[in-house]
């Protein structure tokens, strides 16, 4: 329809070569009169075979796929902006996780510090204690081996003056007597 539109128009505008033709506009020697009539023929068997039907068929068609395909590159980007926001809900979720994992590895590792403080101040003291024990144990044995060297030496040096002024009466008295005192004390 546009197509006869548009030819009609095509006839109206040429009627100023109708007037400047001396042989007239509707002669074969006329060259707008040719390729006017040429335009005609060709638009009447682009009519006749239906090719604006199927330029428009062919035209709707593409339309509908084009339409089709942006409708499922909308759907696929909808589709990708969900796994996007759920990758990025994923990503917080990790990453709040993560920061728990951090917050109670530090808090652990300040509660493991501290008990470790605690057992290392323990162990010393007990330690401490464990060589001033050791300390008063050799302390007390010294003393008693000093004590003991001591009281050998007043023994000896006890005999060696008792055996010069005793007499062999005197020391079997004497010896006597110790008995008689060990005896009491056993009993």
């Amino acid at each position: 329809m546009r197509i006869i539109t548009t030819t009609a128009v095509a006839l109206t505008v040429a009627t100023p070569a109708l007037a400047a033709s001396a042989n007239g506009f509707f002669t074969f020697h006329n060259t707008n009169f040719t390729v006017m009539l040429g335009a005609l023929v060709f638009v009447a068997i682009l009519l006749w075979f239906g090719v604006p039907g199927k330029i428009m068929g062919l035209l709707d068609k593409r339309a509908v796929t084009i339409k089709s395909e942006l409708e499922e590159a909308k759907a696929l980007r909808e589709e990708a902006q969900k796994i996007l926001a759920s990758y990025e809900r994923r990503q917080r979720e990790v990453q709040d996780q993560a920061q728990q994992i951090v917050a109670n590895a530090k808090k652990e590792a300040e509660a493991a510090a501290a008990q470790a403080k605690v057992d290392l101040e323990r162990a010393v003291v007990r330690r401490l204690q464990t060589a001033e024990g050791q300390i008063g144990v050799a302390e007390a044995e010294a003393v008693r081996k000093v004590r003991d060297e001591a009281v050998a030496i007043a023994v000896a040096a006890a005999g060696e003056v008792i055996a010069k002024q005793m007499t062999r009466d005197e020391g079997n008295e004497m010896i006597d007597r110790s008995l008689g005192e060990v005896e009491k004390r056993l009993h």
